[in-house]
């Protein structure tokens, strides 16, 4: 008969490990197969089924057997893994701290600026008992209903691990570690309790979670949910590789992807320095490179407060409260409900919008609760049909253009190149010395496309753009394919900056002219006065 399937966080099947089933059949052993499926001679009835494998933590299951459908056991092996909950606060709310490992571990409280600032130390965690620190994952697809780390063992104060956020706000990392040298950091967004700063940054906090492919599933890996079997190799079974158009979405629905797991993509090596290279796949355009932004503010001299997306859905973002929205290298996963928000920001009472990314607000999420999202794909191929310019155009009707100026478009994907000025004379070149044809954005710490200031994914102006929107340089990436660096004013006195390029960022704190135009526009976007868009 059988049972189920065993597999691992990553919903790889794990063969070789050992089950016992207790219940009406007596004890009957089983072990998993190179699949991961597990099958065993039992009589109908309830059973204590016992898992255990090298490398991995054990652990007990009730189950009913037969069940209703295969049964996915998950087992999580060895590893230091954490994340904060929740992972985005106002100063002064607590959020607990979730560690996985599988030995005793210290934990740090930092914080990333233009240094990386040591708050305080939180202590050794061991709880005495044999492996007390190593948490248990449910069942089943917890890519859609969150792992729930300490919530089985813990419910004494003693074991109590809240910390309130500090005062000052900002992006801050927990980094665990041990005397075996694992170590591993994790993010969280302290808000401040009430705006303290004209600028307000907000951090991509669902746009990681959509790349978060923790449990098996995101919105890049299964999206849709979960195979009916695990993954023993993923070129020869995901879509993602066996796809000839390489990423299509084909459902109408797709299961809700939970901000309650650890996201390994936003973990930063605690030696790193906001001006060394971005190393790894991931860290080019998410939490990682968004610290380079953050660290460049400080360097400039810009106070600034820090939210999450969520924060912006759930109104705790008060718009009004200040002159300048600056957005990260790659806000692809927007809400509904913030776009209108900022739209109406920027079209109706005056807000500037500073967007220094690229492929922005790209596809539409919702928020059933506070604890997911699911993401309208639609479905799709490379080429979006009927004139949509992106996914998010296609499920609200609204093109992101009509607010960023610019749009994603897959031109130039996965290249990188200088930008070429247009009109030097323009006030955004201010102390560049730069003259129309003149080449910028050369240096970058963005190491997944190395080559300059446009590029990784580029947007640029559509038929869906504002009319009055103005192009000031343009990326020199092959097949037309680059960045339009765009600025665009509205009636009410508002403006958008577009840098249009993921890569763009990366440079800010290395490549002298990006700097000095991206201030420019920042200065004069924090000034009183209307935003001229000619020189």
């Amino acid at each position: 008969m059988l049972i189920g399937f065993v597999s691992d966080e990553r919903y790889v099947a794990l063969p070789g490990v050992s089950l016992e089933f207790l219940g009406p059949s007596g004890s009957v052993s089983s072990r998993s197969r190179a699949d991961g499926s597990v099958h065993a001679a039992l009589v109908p009835g309830p059973y204590v089924v016992t898992l255990a494998a090298s490398g991995f933590g054990a652990k007990r299951v009730l189950l009913d057997v037969p069940p209703g459908r295969p049964h996915h056991f998950r087992l999580l092996s060895d590893r230091l893994l954490g994340y904060a909950w929740p992972k985005w606060v106002r100063s002064g709310e607590e959020s607990e701290f979730r560690v996985h490992a599988p030995e005793p571990y210290r934990l740090d409280l930092w914080r990333y600026g233009l240094q990386v600032e040591h708050v305080r130390n939180l202590g050794w965690h061991d709880e005495h008992g044999p492996r007390a620190t190593a948490q248990i994952t449910p069942d089943g697809d917890y890519s859609q209903t969150g792992v729930r780390w300490n919530s089985v063992g813990y419910p004494s104060r003693v074991h109590r691990q809240f910390v309130a956020g500090p005062e000052r706000s900002g992006l801050y990392y927990f980094l665990a570690s041990t005397r075996s040298g694992l170590r591993f950091g994790f993010p969280w967004v302290v808000a401040p309790a009430r705006p303290t700063a004209p600028v307000a940054y907000l951090a991509g906090t669902i746009t990681w979670n959509a790349y978060n492919n923790f449990g098996g599933r995101s919105n890049y890996i299964s999206p849709d949910r979960l195979p009916s079997e695990p993954t023993v190799n993923a070129r020869q079974e995901l879509r993602r590789y066996t796809d000839p158009n390489f990423v299509t979405y084909d459902a109408d629905s797709y299961a809700p992807l939970s901000f309650d797991r650890p996201d390994p993509n936003t973990d930063i090596d605690p030696d790193e320095r906001a001006t060394d290279p971005i190393q790894g796949r991931a860290a080019c355009h998410l939490a990682p490179a968004e610290w380079r932004i953050l660290a460049w503010l400080e360097r400039e001299g810009v106070p600034h407060d820090v939210y999450a997306e969520n924060q912006l859905h759930d109104g705790t973002l008060d718009l009004d409260s200040y002159r300048v929205l600056v957005l990260g290298p790659h806000p692809e996963y927007w809400t509904k409900v913030m776009y209108d928000r900022v739209n109406d920001w920027v079209e109706h009472r005056g807000g500037r919008l500073l967007y220094l990314g690229g492929n922005g607000i790209d596809c539409e999420v919702s928020l059933p609760t506070p604890d997911a999202m699911i993401v309208h794909n639609g479905r799709e191929s490379l080429v979006y049909p009927q004139g949509f310019e992106s996914r998010f155009h296609r499920s609200t009707g609204v093109s992101q253009a009509e607010l960023l100026g610019v749009a994603f478009s897959y031109a130039g994907i996965m290249t990188a190149a200088p930008f070429r000025v247009l009109d030097a004379r323009h006030w955004a070149f201010a102390g560049t010395g730069l003259q129309d044809g003149d080449r910028f954005g050369t240096r970058s710490l963005h190491m997944r496309c190395e080559g300059g200031a446009s590029g990784h994914e580029t947007d640029k102006v559509t038929p869906h753009s504002p009319p009055d929107v103005v192009v000031l340089a343009r990326g020199e990436n092959p097949d037309e394919g680059g960045a339009h660096l765009a600025l665009r004013a509205t009636a009410s006195g508002g403006a958008v900056f577009a840098a249009g390029s993921i890569t763009f960022p990366a440079c800010l704190l290395v490549d002298e002219t990006v700097s000095t135009l991206t201030a420019n526009i920042l200065r004069r976007f924090l000034d009183e006065g209307p935003v001229s868009t000619r020189p």
